[in-house]
C-alpha cells in the first residue's frame, strides 16, 4: 500500500459508511490488502490495477458505494475513520 493520505482515510471511512456495522472492520483489512496488492501490481507491471488502483487507499476505496462527504462532527463517520486507522495500526505493528 501506499502511504497514506487525510483523503484515503476520507473516502475509506465513506465507503465503511455504506456497510452494516458489524461488517466495517472486515470491510476496512479487505480495503487494506487490496491496496496493498494493487500497489504491488503498479510495481510489477508500470500501471495501475483494473480493479483496485494505483496501490493508495483512496483508489481502492472508490471502486465501493461511497457515503456522501460527512462533516468532522458525524459519530458514525469518524468511528469508520477510527476503524480504518485502527487497521492500518494493527498491519504496522504485525
Amino acid at each position: 500500500m501506499r502511504q497514506l493520505a487525510p483523503a484515503d482515510l476520507a473516502v475509506a471511512a465513506r465507503a465503511l459508511l455504506q456497510v452494516p456495522e458489524e461488517a466495517r472492520i472486515r470491510c476496512a483489512e479487505m480495503l487494506l490488502s487490496q491496496s496493498q496488492a494493487a500497489d504491488a501490481y503498479r510495481k510489477r507491471f508500470g500501471r495501475a490495477h483494473p480493479l483496485w488502483g494505483d496501490g493508495t487507499l483512496e483508489s481502492v476505496a472508490r471502486g465501493r458505494d461511497l457515503a456522501p462527504a460527512q462533516p468532522m462532527t458525524n459519530s458514525d463517520y469518524l468511528s469508520c475513520m477510527a476503524i480504518v486507522l485502527e487497521a492500518v495500526l494493527s498491519r504496522e505493528t504485525s
